[in-house]
């Protein structure tokens, strides 16, 4: 692990000069804020080819924005009021584990200690929005496919709610919310087309 550290580093100080993170240590300007899944195989600053500094992150399991996550809505308002980022973008990917669990957790009745623990807690919204897509009349790979589309953009939504997002659009911010499925089989990033800025909604 350390030796690949020393590895980065002097790639780093190769590419971008020896003052890079001297340079780095001053402050982050971060043009984008990246919400998105914990999963190992999604790692934003490489799928972007960012730099250090280019994306503030949130990342969890299956890329969730509660409403009522304390966490998550510090690192939004963090990231608007005082980074000034104006594009904030929801990231699902495709084989996620979360969702998959969801979805054969959506075709089970609802067990009576779902809510014993923090994972089911936290799943618990996502696998109610798979037992409202009726997803049992498509092959698996489609529905898995369709429940993370259709997470983002109920992601996206919940975002959009916050004050944060609404005070920056009363003021004139133009912050501009995305969502966005990183495909793993493809390494390609696919807009979902649902953009909202203070002249549109989802």
């Amino acid at each position: 692990m350390f030796s690949g550290n020393s590895e980065w580093r002097s790639f780093v100080e190769q590419e971008m000069g020896p003052d890079f993170f001297k340079d780095l240590a001053k402050g982050q300007s971060p043009k984008l804020l990246w919400i998105g899944c914990a999963d190992s195989r999604v790692p934003e600053t490489i799928v972007m080819a960012a730099k250090p500094g280019d994306i503030f992150v949130h990342r969890n399991i299956a890329n969730q924005f509660h409403l009522s996550d304390d966490s998550a809505r510090s690192v939004l308002t963090y990231a608007v009021d005082n980074l000034n980022v104006q594009t904030i973008a929801v990231v699902g990917h495709t084989k996620c584990g979360g969702a998959a669990a969801c979805l054969g957790a959506s075709r089970e009745p609802a067990p009576e200690n779902a809510g014993e623990t923090a994972l089911g807690r936290w799943l618990g919204p996502m696998t109610e929005l798979a037992r409202n897509l009726d997803l049992d009349t498509i092959p698996e790979d489609q529905a898995l496919d369709k429940l993370v589309e259709e997470n983002v953009r109920a992601q996206v939504a919940n975002v959009i709610k916050t004050d944060t997002i609404q005070n920056a659009w009363k003021n004139g911010k133009d912050v501009v919310v995305h969502g966005w499925v990183f495909e793993i089989e493809h390494g390609k990033i696919r807009d979902l087309g649902i953009s909202a800025t203070r002249n549109s909604a989802v």
